[in-house]
């Protein structure tokens, strides 16, 4: 469930025809080997020589079509697609943290809200903190605050958090679906003063009672099939937000999609539901008060 950072490897795809060493990673290499091959790909493909070879170095970035035909060509047709998803994303997949900070943190927490409000299923996994949505606002603030300090833009994190809570009545509309996955750890932090998270942690079992909302809670004693790993977010089957420590990672390759629904859905089948899972989040609770 390793992240790579787009900025520094722009792999397009990994997929190489039998033959052939692959003299770059942005598309597949020519079908052929030996001398010719880029010719006889840039036949198949019905374009000159010379654009398979800038295509190849990198000097070009190809377009929808050039990603079929070269896929067609290799024998790939499979990949083309998440080639495609890849090239569309390839300037903003990977973020710092830095970067998206300058506008403000307020700014920052406004600029998701388009994307919540178009989604109308969200799968959430948390492995640090109680997920944004289910926040409350001393939580947020104090969330957000450490945020800042780490990254040096604790400007306006009063207004950061108020825009963070705002953007959590997503949850009491119509048409939508949320299913959270919490790792134990997550209750016990002390990433705020004991009174904010134990009643943030109250605020948790309000919200598990919601008919749209599913929580379940990753036990840290109990078996698990996979290891806890950096927070993520699938939006519907579209978009999947990952939150490292220096960067912002949007993936929107069906083929890496389904990777993150796969993970998420393997963990929920081991994570304590219901009665459960308020048992749980009470003990926490309880140890914070």
């Amino acid at each position: 469930m390793r992240t790579t950072n787009p900025s520094r490897n722009h792999d397009l795809a990994p997929v190489q025809c039998p033959g052939r060493p692959q003299r770059a990673r942005h598309a597949p290499a020519a079908p052929a080997p030996g001398r010719g091959a880029g010719h006889q790909l840039s036949l198949a493909c019905g374009w000159h020589p010379a654009k398979t070879s800038r295509i190849e170095n990198t000097r070009v970035l190809p377009s929808d079509a050039d990603i079929r035909a070269w896929c067609a060509a290799c024998g790939a047709d499979g990949q083309a697609e998440d080639l495609i998803a890849a090239a569309r994303s390839a300037t903003s997949m990977y973020v710092e943290w830095k970067r998206l900070n300058r506008a403000g943190l307020a700014s920052l927490q406004q600029e998701i809200v388009p994307l919540v409000e178009r989604t109308r299923a969200f799968r959430v996994y948390c492995s640090h903190v109680v997920p944004g949505l289910l926040q409350t606002p001393a939580y947020a603030a104090a969330v957000i605050a450490a945020y800042g300090t780490f990254h040096g833009a604790a400007d306006d994190v009063e207004a950061a958090a108020a825009a963070r809570v705002k953007r959590s009545r997503v949850l009491h509309k119509r048409g939508r679906r949320f299913a959270f996955l919490i790792e134990e750890s997550v209750l016990h932090s002390r990433i705020a003063d004991p009174d904010t998270t134990a009643t943030q942690l109250e605020h948790l079992i309000e919200l598990a009672g919601l008919p749209q909302v599913s929580l379940g809670i990753i036990a840290a004693r109990a078996p698990r099939p996979l290891w806890s790993m950096e927070s993520f977010t699938v939006y519907d089957d579209v978009q999947v937000g990952i939150e490292l420590l220096s960067a912002r990672v949007t993936i929107t390759a069906p083929g890496e999609i389904a990777t993150y629904e796969r993970a998420f859905a393997d963990l929920a089948a081991h994570a304590v539901h219901g009665t459960g899972a308020r048992t749980l989040i009470r003990r926490a609770a309880a140890a914070h008060g």
